[in-house]
């Protein structure tokens, strides 16, 4: 508990920062508000070792979920200003650190950030303090950021803010590559796998999949999420079918948004949560993929924070009207979006609570056992 206190706490200066730098002219040149975010963050870096000396964490996570706390807060106070709930804080960088954060997508994107990573960094923490498993919950987290600057900082280069880029643009990197370190540090880590008795493992592969009717489901889920990544991935990339542009006209008409943001999305979505889909697919009809455990869970992240953004800014007031959902068809819009946010979820859910049928059932076999 004293470990997620102080985290806490260290997050919350943040706001000091921010209320310094606002208010102090010398800190609002392009190239000193690098090296005063370059500063800061080796600051809160030695302040969380210095404060855990005495009982020092055995993963290197750990300082990782604390340092991004810290940011956390940084990203929640900017969306609240942007959206007019608060001031004082971010006007200096709304200038000449980062304006395109001003962006609906990236609004919602600090929104995500700010509440659910915070939460999450939390609870990783607690897990840690309390020698309880975290393997899963932290994938969870890993495909959720990762998937967040994936698109994020593509979306800046390739968007109509390609040419408002400052020195600041510099400190998304490790936001970018760390995540990505952790990903590859977690999933080399052994699964948090429950204790599941070898005969009812293979009772439960031994069934058809017309006799798992949650897993038929799943699949039919998956087929359809798989139909509808392909038809807004070729919709961003100008197709010239009748019906893509009918779509992006009438339904999602934010796919268009010079922005880039969304467009780097389907793009993500269609040459790598595609094959995923289909992947998740063949891991429901053959049984013994224990990488469906793993993967789900990242996949469930990246999904819904991709869709959360997504949806979010495709509605939020700052988005050119032009490019908002249509008040004629935003049911179907977002019955068909929230859908394809939940599939993951409740499939991530499915493998994490009965994970059966994904259980390798091979005999084990002693490695120093000669055959003669």
């Amino acid at each position: 508990m004293v470990q997620e206190i102080c985290v806490f706490l260290f997050s919350l200066t943040a706001l000091g920062v921010l209320y310094t730098m606002n208010n102090v002219p010398a800190f609002q040149e392009p190239v000193v508000i690098l090296e005063t975010g370059v500063a800061v963050l080796v600051a809160v870096f030695l302040l969380v070792y210095l404060a855990t000396r005495y009982n020092p964490p055995k993963d290197p996570l750990f300082y990782v979920f604390a340092e991004f706390s810290f940011t956390c807060v940084i990203d929640l106070t900017s969306a609240l200003e942007y959206d007019g709930y608060t001031s004082g804080f971010m006007e200096f960088y709304q200038k000449t650190g980062e304006p395109y954060l001003g962006t609906p997508y990236a609004i919602m994107m600090c929104y995500w950030d700010g509440i659910v990573h915070f939460i999450l960094y939390l609870m990783l923490i607690h897990r840690m303090s309390n020698r309880q498993q975290y393997r899963t919950l932290g994938l969870f987290w890993a495909g959720s950021l990762c998937a967040n600057m994936i698109v994020f900082v593509p979306g800046i280069v390739v968007g109509k803010y390609g040419s408002e880029i400052h020195p600041a643009f510099w400190l998304n990197m490790p936001f970018l590559l760390v995540p990505i370190w952790g990903a590859v540090s977690l999933f080399s880590r052994p699964r948090d796998m429950p204790l599941v008795g070898a005969s009812k493992a293979e009772r439960e592969q031994k069934k058809a999949l017309i006799w798992r009717p949650l897993d038929l489901l799943f699949v039919v889920y998956l087929v359809a999420a798989m139909g509808f990544t392909i038809f807004r991935g070729l919709a961003v990339l100008d197709c010239p079918l009748e019906i893509l542009n009918r779509y992006v006209t009438e339904y999602e008409p934010y796919l268009k948004d010079p922005v880039g943001f969304p467009r780097v999305m389907m793009l993500l979505l269609l040459f790598h949560a595609l094959p995923m889909l289909g992947s998740f697919a063949y891991g429901l009809c053959t049984p013994g993929c224990t990488w469906m455990l793993d993967w789900t869970a990242y996949f469930a992240g990246a999904i819904l924070q991709c869709q959360w953004s997504h949806i979010g800014a495709s509605l939020h007031p700052r988005t050119a009207e032009m490019y908002r959902i249509p008040i004629t068809t935003l049911v179907p819009v977002l019955l068909l979006n929230l859908l394809y946010a939940a599939g993951p979820i409740l499939l991530a859910l499915r493998c994490k609570r009965e994970p059966d049928y994904f259980l390798s059932t091979a005999p084990w076999v002693p490695v120093n056992l000669v055959i003669t």
